[in-house]
């Protein structure tokens, strides 16, 4: 499990902080070097037993997962192994059949409608396609969520939606309309929504799925220096072997609903595990068959056993 986390030095990215009613609301700056150190850190999310099912169609069993303060968090696997349902057990979209989630350990009830929205308050999430608002604008998109849940003089609230797209390099696109900018482009703007409330916790669902590589590279480092810059913990769920493990702490791989590895980066590329090595290095053949299970071609064909010999 995670035993370490980034802790930010002045350096490279680096934050001041707005203070409206109690809040730290930060303005990010990225003018300078970043330099960091490794020290145990408490997990802010931690999963424990955990079991989901679809009617009688299990999806997860038996999942036990930490994600420390500070750190990004990989969540890997083939499509339908579970990853996406561990964001919404985790952000309280469907309720566990059994075992515990806790965020800051505050166990998460998604039947607690009052005490999950004050929860998802110190989170943010970057959907796939990053699913932006069609008929608001760039700007009306980032201060979604600070209309929602913060009540702030339009002035500040103004101030603060630019400082949020300048992170991410788009102030200048304030008011564009989402069918005006590129795919690369809604994604930058969808990044900036999550971080609209310096959350605790970002949740990212498949990030780089459709993007060219400079935008998937853009996309890539943003996630990384946002995650030091506001001292958040970021679970990634990504197909994307290469960027993912390129700013990624720690990697958990999924398979049938179960955790078959985790570790590093480098430890996951050396792994002599056969579904990681099949992942990592796209091999068409291994524990994920190429072939759909079912009968032989020679079955199908008609062809007796002696044919086949």
């Amino acid at each position: 499990m995670p035993a370490c986390g980034a802790e930010s030095t002045p350096g490279r990215h680096s934050g001041a902080a707005v203070t409206w009613r109690g809040q730290a609301l930060h303005v990010l700056n990225y003018n300078h070097g970043f330099v960091s150190s490794f020290r145990p850190v408490p997990n802010l999310v931690e999963i424990r037993n955990l079991h989901f099912s679809y009617g009688e169609r299990s999806i997860l069993s038996g999942i036990d997962m930490d994600f420390p303060r500070g750190q990004v968090i990989a969540v890997m696997g083939g499509s339908g192994s579970g990853k996406t349902t561990i964001l919404r057990l985790i952000g309280g979209q469907l309720q566990a059949g059994a075992g515990t989630i806790e965020i800051s350990g505050e166990a998460v009830d998604a039947r607690n409608a009052k005490r999950m929205y004050a929860m998802r308050r110190k989170m943010g999430m970057l959907f796939q396609h990053g699913a932006l608002f069609t008929d608001l604008s760039v700007f009306e998109n980032v201060a979604f969520p600070m209309r929602e849940h913060a009540d702030l003089p339009d002035d500040l609230l103004h101030d603060l939606v630019l400082m949020k797209l300048h992170a991410v390099g788009l102030r200048n696109a304030a008011q564009l309309m989402p069918a005006e900018i590129s795919g690369g482009m809604a994604r930058r703007v969808a990044l900036a929504r999550a971080i609209a409330l310096d959350p605790q916790l970002i949740m990212y669902d498949e990030p780089f799925a459709g993007l060219d590589p400079i935008s998937m590279g853009v996309t890539a480092n943003l996630i990384r220096r946002l995650n030091d810059v506001l001292g958040s913990t970021s679970i990634l769920v990504s197909h994307d072997v290469n960027e993912s493990f390129s700013i990624a702490d720690y990697v958990y791989f999924l398979s049938q609903g179960k955790i078959v590895a985790h570790g590093t980066p480098d430890a996951m590329r050396a792994s002599a595990d056969p579904y990681v090595r099949q992942f990592v290095h796209a091999e068409a053949d291994g524990p994920v068959p190429f072939h759909y299970p079912g009968a032989t071609l020679a079955e199908d064909l008609g062809l007796s056993a002696e044919a086949q010999r």
